[in-house]
């Protein structure tokens, strides 16, 4: 509550939860002594999807090699602590509530959102271990992102780019989405995930094609493939390496942590051993994670409870190609919030799975009710039904047998559910 409390205070020093520039971040970051210049190692994570993948993934394997990493990602689960990775280890929440009371005294009477806030605390305090590898997650594309402030970078990470947040936009189409989160890279290395189609792949190199860092596309540089005997075969110029099957599902997340072995390989010289220990130890919450005990799994009965925080078009088809492959029935648990895309994001689960439960996301004012998310879906075929909550919905869903019951829409409905199981 006392954090809580804080980050109430906080989102009063701006009136606007987003404004997309960088002015004040620079003020704050001045006050602060300039901590961003003074951080070695810096790795930028950019994309609509596969962020966080990709910076889990590549935090494993470097781990593995023995070497310590910072993390700054968003947003989080359950607390906010869970953005601040110090030495590989979350911080602590009165370490987080001194940290943020110390920036705010700082910031003094001057203009901050919160996120600009967030990031810049994370940089100053990331000055205690500054010759760490610090891996930095982008917030909203990254032009005017807070997290756009540095002079030099070892590498960017540029996951899978997609139509989303187009409100925020001038030109509404994947071109602005890929200008906003491309144009102003830093020249060193870029290494791109593989994208939905090859038409944004060759649109992404057109955007680059005036950056000087060496390139490295997947399916040109890197690759990976999955045969049905379960074999698992990554390849680069450095050469093969078979891998085992990573503790995270989705096949989809195979893409994912190829980028980040060609990463891992191409800039830190990892050994072959290192990283097939750590793919095997990525540990990733909300992306297709099966919840295995607790109280809603024990509501769930017989059937699998999966959740996963995709939220957008791009996600909708990973997730719609994992369903694909599952042998038992899928049952969707969906709450989404209200700037959503939300009936192409249904779209992709047309024909592929027995029923969709709406719900309210619980605590989220910007969220869709599921009245009004229902009559947006009335004109398809879709076995839709609505519930009343969480417990409520998979408790209608228990008296299945042998089933899976997936929620998706919200990384904040996934945070829900973590909290309530």
């Amino acid at each position: 509550m006392k954090l809580q409390k804080l980050i109430s205070k906080l989102e009063k020093h701006h009136k606007k939860k987003l404004d997309l520039s960088l002015g004040r971040t620079f003020n704050l970051l001045k006050k602060l002594g300039n901590p961003q210049d003074k951080l070695k190692n810096v790795i930028t994570v950019v994309g609509t999807n596969a962020k966080a993948s990709m910076c889990y993934s590549l935090k494993s394997i470097l781990n593995q090699a023995g070497l310590k990493t910072n993390l700054y990602t968003s947003p989080h689960l359950l607390s906010y602590t869970e953005r601040y990775i110090f030495e590989d280890k979350e911080i602590d929440e009165e370490d987080l509530i001194e940290l943020l009371t110390d920036v705010e005294k700082t910031l003094g009477d001057d203009n901050a959102t919160l996120f600009e806030i967030l990031t810049c605390a994370f940089l100053k305090y990331a000055e205690n271990f500054k010759d760490n590898i610090n891996i930095i997650e982008a917030g909203l594309f990254h032009q005017f992102d807070s997290t756009n402030v540095f002079k030099e970078n070892l590498m960017t990470l540029i996951g899978v780019i997609h139509n989303d947040h187009f409100q925020w936009l001038e030109n509404k189409s994947i071109e602005g989405v890929i200008y906003e989160k491309t144009a102003k890279l830093l020249n060193s290395n870029i290494f791109i995930n593989k994208q939905v189609n090859n038409e944004i792949r060759d649109k992404i190199e057109k955007s680059l094609e005036k950056n000087t860092s060496n390139k490295y596309f997947f399916g040109k540089d890197f690759n990976i493939a999955k045969f049905k005997n379960g074999f698992i075969q990554y390849r680069d110029h450095l050469g093969e390496l078979v891998l085992p099957e990573p503790s995270i599902l989705g096949d989809h997340q195979l893409y994912n942590i190829s980028t980040s072995i060609a990463a891992s390989r191409k800039i830190f010289n990892i050994k072959d051993e290192n990283i097939i220990n750590g793919v095997k130890n990525i540990s990733l919450k909300a992306r297709l994670e099966e919840i295995k005990s607790g109280k809603l799994k024990d509501i769930a009965g017989n059937n699998k409870l999966v959740i996963d925080g995709g939220h957008n078009i791009s996600a909708s088809f990973s997730i719609a190609k994992w369903i694909k492959n599952q042998n038992e029935e899928v049952n969707l648990i969906v709450g989404m919030m209200k700037d959503k895309e939300h009936v192409e994001f249904i779209k992709a689960f047309e024909n592929i799975v027995n029923s969709i439960t709406l719900i309210d996301i619980p605590n989220q004012d910007g969220a869709i009710s599921k009245e009004d998310f229902k009559k947006k879906l009335d004109n398809s075929k879709l076995n839709l039904k609505l519930s009343n909550g969480i417990e409520e919905s998979i408790k209608s869903l228990s008296k299945n047998e042998n089933t899976i019951i997936l929620c998706v829409g919200s990384l904040y409905l996934a945070g829900e559910i973590l909290s309530l199981n």
